[in-house]
C-alpha cells in the first residue's frame, strides 16, 4: 500500500511539473534592457575651409593701399556640438612674419558674417594672441557651417602696410569652439 501511494504522489508531482513546464512553453516571456549611451561631442569637421586654408589680401597699387580690403570664406568652419558653445578667435603669434620684417596681427578684423547654417551671436574681433569670442552661445546641431569675413581697413593699409618690405607675411590663425 505504502508502494502504490508512492507511486500515485510521484506520478501526480510528475504531472504537475509537466503541466507547468508546458504552461511556461507558451507563455514564455524574458526582458533586456536597452542602453543609448551618450557623450558630449564638439568638433571642427577638418574638411572645413578654415583647416590649413589659405587666405590672401593683396597690396599691388596705389588704390589697394587707399582703401579697405574684404576676402569672405564661405563655410569657412563646419561644427558638430551636443550642446550650445562659443567659438574663439586667436592668432599664434604677434606678428605676421616675412623674415625679418612684421606687421603686427591688429591689422585684421574677422568677423562671423550671416550665411551658414550656424545660429548664434555674430561678433567681430580685431586678431589677437588672445582668444576672442567670434560666435556666442551657438545652437548645438550637426554639420553647421560658419561664414567668416576678413578685412584690412583703409586706415591700416595707409598706416601700417605702406612703407613695409614687400614680401609674403604670414600668421597662423587659431578656431576653437568651446560647450557651454
Amino acid at each position: 500500500m505504502r508502494k502504490q501511494i508512492f507511486i500515485t504522489a510521484l506520478s501526480l508531482g510528475a504531472v504537475a511539473l509537466g503541466t507547468d513546464l508546458v504552461l511556461a512553453q507558451n507563455s514564455g516571456q524574458v526582458s533586456s534592457s536597452v542602453n543609448i549611451i551618450l557623450a558630449d561631442v564638439i568638433a571642427m569637421d577638418i574638411a572645413s575651409v578654415a583647416s590649413e586654408g589659405t587666405v590672401d589680401f593683396n597690396y599691388g597699387n596705389t588704390k589697394d593701399y587707399n582703401s579697405s580690403k574684404n576676402v569672405t570664406v564661405p563655410n569657412s568652419l563646419v561644427i558638430i556640438s551636443s550642446k550650445n558653445f562659443d567659438v574663439k578667435v586667436k592668432s599664434e603669434g604677434t606678428h605676421f612674419v616675412s623674415g625679418a620684417n612684421v606687421i603686427p596681427v591688429d591689422v585684421i578684423q574677422v568677423r562671423a558674417i550671416p550665411g551658414g547654417s550656424l545660429v548664434g551671436t555674430l561678433n567681430e574681433v580685431t586678431l589677437s594672441t588672445t582668444d576672442q569670442v567670434l560666435v556666442s552661445n551657438a545652437s548645438l546641431g550637426s554639420k553647421q557651417s560658419l561664414n567668416i569675413d576678413y578685412s584690412i581697413s583703409s586706415e591700416k593699409a595707409s598706416t601700417v602696410l605702406l612703407g613695409k618690405p614687400q614680401g609674403t607675411y604670414t600668421q597662423k590663425i587659431t578656431y576653437t569652439a568651446t560647450a557651454l
